[in-house]
């Protein structure tokens, strides 16, 4: 039965005195009611309760903890970079104001301590037009100050009057790279008061877009530079993600102490304050752009810059170097620290397959070049009569190499680099060539024209079909690369990293004899470096960042990691596939030769690229030291055209996976006319040109640019014309295509680390 019939209660127009105040929240004698707490303790909802406020306590508790220790003397000085966002930006004078606000007494250096502000700050002016050096600055930034004129007037076209172009390429690039706090200081401004704050509302307008998480500072007075320390001693600072999973150490002093048993060789000393993580004695370091080593021992020293004269320290040692006493040292146990492996070197056993050395592979090529001579006329009788023995089940059209012949695009770039005899014309030359290559590919993707003095199946005998690209099962017929012989591989990358990471949060349990904690000040020997990268570093010191981070285990290893890149807006010049670019990847530098990729969902293949294109992402494939995400990436492009300048940014992306057996194909495609058409039937001429390819291609599919496929039926006459039938006939002028595919690797760099590379 239908439950009755419920009307709305009547509404009075007027409530009682008593119902207002109980609404209000106030009983008959003024005092406030409160809520009831019959439900605290019973069920799931005082559960949820208790949990909300223990979740609320613990995160009060946190910041107040990070907050004090950030303001303590045991921890490192806060780095303050000043980026001017144009030329005429007066950044150095912004430096010297800051350094004498918080310590006036010590003018000429960069890292201070004030106990008046309670603070330790590293001030750092990023020179303006150097792109790599603001690129270091920002990857150890804490806080990254851009300073803007108030009466900035900028002529360029498209961009902002208080931006330049090297400002918004700066810009765009830290932003990809992962930006830390940001504040925006702006100079310049009027001293008339009306003036001044129109002119200071007009540059926050402007700039307000770009910068739309950042608070805007005036900095033109002492009074301003005080009020601005004051309000970012209270701010909270933020920094990305992938520098706060591994120990760094920005170097205040770099210095080398030469072996006596091993020339050529030294010990690098690196002095600074350890930030993010604490440091074992075992662990590995890479120093920038110089490579990966083991370190032989670590000093803990007396800090030079206390945040209070007077805090004495215990000195466990009384030993001196360089006017430092070291507090206590640190050496490693052989037993745990780890190895330095960067390539594998496999050792096979007794009766196994082994990997054939480059002496036996040149014997190889040249036994192959002599028996295709004797054997071609009997070879082109057999396929010309059809005697093939290929698998017509096979999803795979497999095609013999008769001869070496090496269908790789010689890179334009390595054989330039490669003559030092070379003019500007030259180069001017060849940069024109690779341009209109871009465009051709660009316009006609992977075709390529049948050679008339060279048989095709022999010119592309590495080559094999496909029945479809996204389903079939790419087997290769070729042996891969000797360089694969050299990587290491994962089972399972994401239960690996996982593990890695965890790992890496338990360094801090470890004792103090193994490990030293964030915020000292510590001399690192990092052993078994060259000479002459040493005294380069110690030359760098003085105009950017030298910066030892710790590596998680397995980082030393080489293998094949894919980046997924996207070219630069900036970059006006094509990124040919293995063409040598500059990786910096979170504060590892490297130098690496990629081949570019589509990233295919739905299939085990991936399609090679010839030229990096704009306005998309691709998959960089490389031969690189391993790395764990996040791993953000910024390819550098050294000048061209014979320029001595600063690298240029070419690409940014970030790290996509590590897979050694991530197949990538590069695609040809032949052409061919349809000269007659009946129905079904076509006689097509001009795909080949020897009646032998004819008979040896046979067995590929071929495909018309209007959507028609079809197959070949026999050979006609002797320059290669053949009869072809397809699922529908075709136009007289459409165009007949075949294609062929070939599984292609990366190159091996021959320099790995760009430390030498502008010496």
């Amino acid at each position: 039965m239908p439950s009755a019939q419920k009307n709305k209660s009547h509404k009075s127009s007027k409530s009682s005195p008593n119902s207002l105040r109980k609404k209000s929240g106030i009983d008959i004698k003024g005092n406030r009611i409160g809520k009831s707490d019959h439900h605290v303790g019973k069920g799931s909802k005082a559960a949820r309760f208790h949990h909300t406020k223990m979740v609320r306590c613990r995160k009060r508790a946190s910041l107040l903890e990070e907050k004090r220790a950030s303001i303590g003397s045991g921890t490192s000085p806060l780095v303050i970079v000043l980026f001017g966002l144009t030329a005429s930006v007066n950044v150095r004078g912004l430096k010297e104001q800051l350094i004498r606000l918080l310590s006036p007494g010590d003018a000429n250096k960069t890292t201070v301590a004030s106990p008046h502000y309670k603070i330790r700050a590293t001030v750092l002016e990023a020179p303006h037009g150097d792109l790599s050096t603001c690129m270091e600055l920002a990857k150890v930034a804490d806080l990254i100050a851009f300073v803007a004129s108030a009466r900035s007037s900028s002529k360029e076209v498209d961009t902002c009057s208080y931006i330049d172009s090297f400002g918004s390429q700066c810009l765009s690039v830290f932003k990809a790279l992962g930006l830390p706090s940001t504040a925006v200081l702006i100079r310049d401004l009027s001293l008339d008061l009306k003036k001044r704050n129109d002119m200071k509302k007009t540059c926050m307008s402007s700039l307000t877009s770009e910068f739309p998480d950042s608070k805007f500072y005036p900095a033109n007075t002492t009074e301003e530079l005080h009020k601005f320390m004051w309000l970012l001693k209270e701010h909270r600072l933020t920094v990305p993600i992938w520098r706060s999973q591994r120990p760094y150490l920005i170097a205040h002093e770099v210095d080398l102490i030469v072996n006596d048993g091993s020339p050529g060789l030294c010990t690098l000393l690196l002095s600074g304050y350890l930030r993010a993580h604490d440091l074992s004695v075992n662990q590995l370091v890479h120093v920038s752009g110089s490579g990966d080593f083991q370190m032989s021992k670590i000093d803990v020293l007396q800090d030079p810059n206390p945040l209070k004269s007077g805090t004495g320290q215990d000195l466990m040692d009384s030993d001196e170097h360089h006017g430092t006493q070291i507090i206590h040292s640190l050496f490693p146990d052989l037993s745990k620290q780890q190895s330095l492996v960067i390539e594998n070197d496999p050792k096979p056993d007794p009766g196994e397959h082994t990997w054939p050395t480059e002496m036996e592979m040149t014997k190889a090529d040249e036994y192959q070049r002599r028996s295709m001579i004797n054997t071609y006329k009997n070879q082109a009788t057999e396929f010309f009569e059809g005697k093939d023995n290929q698998d017509s089940g096979s999803d795979c059209f497999h095609v013999e190499d008769q001869e070496d012949y090496s269908d790789e695009d010689v890179d334009a770039d390595t054989v330039m680099e490669e003559d030092e005899d070379i003019t500007k014309e030259m180069i001017r030359d060849e940069i024109r060539k690779i341009h209109d290559a871009q465009a051709e590919d660009e316009e006609y993707p992977d075709e390529v024209d049948t050679p008339l003095d060279v048989l095709a199946r022999v010119r592309f005998g590495k080559y094999q079909g496909l029945k479809s690209f996204r389903t079939s099962v790419w087997k290769d017929k070729n042996p891969p690369p000797r360089e694969y012989a050299r990587i290491f591989s994962f089972h399972n990358y994401k239960a690996t990293q996982k593990c890695v990471l965890e790992n890496a949060r338990d360094i801090g349990q470890r004792t103090l004899d193994e490990c030293i904690p964030v915020g000292s000040y510590a001399r690192i020997h990092v052993k078994d470096v060259s000479v002459s990268v040493a005294l380069r570093l110690c030359s760098l010191v003085k105009s950017k960042p030298v910066v030892a981070s710790g590596l998680l285990e397995h980082e030393s290893k080489m293998s094949v990691l894919h980046y997924s890149i996207k070219k630069h807006k900036s970059y006006q010049f094509p990124v040919k596939r293995k063409e040598s670019l500059i990786f910096h990847v979170g504060f590892r530098q490297f130098v690496a030769r990629p081949i570019f990729s589509l990233d295919s969902i739905n299939s085990h293949q991936h399609k090679m690229e010839k030229f990096l294109h704009e306005g998309r992402f691709s998959i960089a494939s490389v031969y690189a030291p391993i790395s764990f995400a996040p791993s953000p990436l910024k390819a550098l492009k050294r000048g061209r055209d014979g320029e001595v300048g600063f690298p240029s940014v070419a690409a940014i992306g970030s790290l996509k996976s590590i897979d050694p057996e991530r197949i990538i194909l590069k695609k040809i495609t032949f052409t061919g006319y349809p000269r007659r058409v009946s129905k079904l039937k076509a006689t097509v001429r001009y795909m080949f040109h020897d009646p032998i390819d004819v008979s040896y291609f046979k067995r590929c599919e071929i495909w018309t640019k209007n959507g028609v496929r079809g197959n070949i039926k026999e050979s006609v006459g002797t320059h290669g014309t053949m009869k072809c039938t397809f699922s529908r006939s075709i136009q007289q002028h459409d165009t007949v295509c075949m294609s062929l595919f070939k599984r292609v690797y990366p190159k091996w760099p021959e320099q790995r680390f760009p430390i030498l590379l502008d010496a």
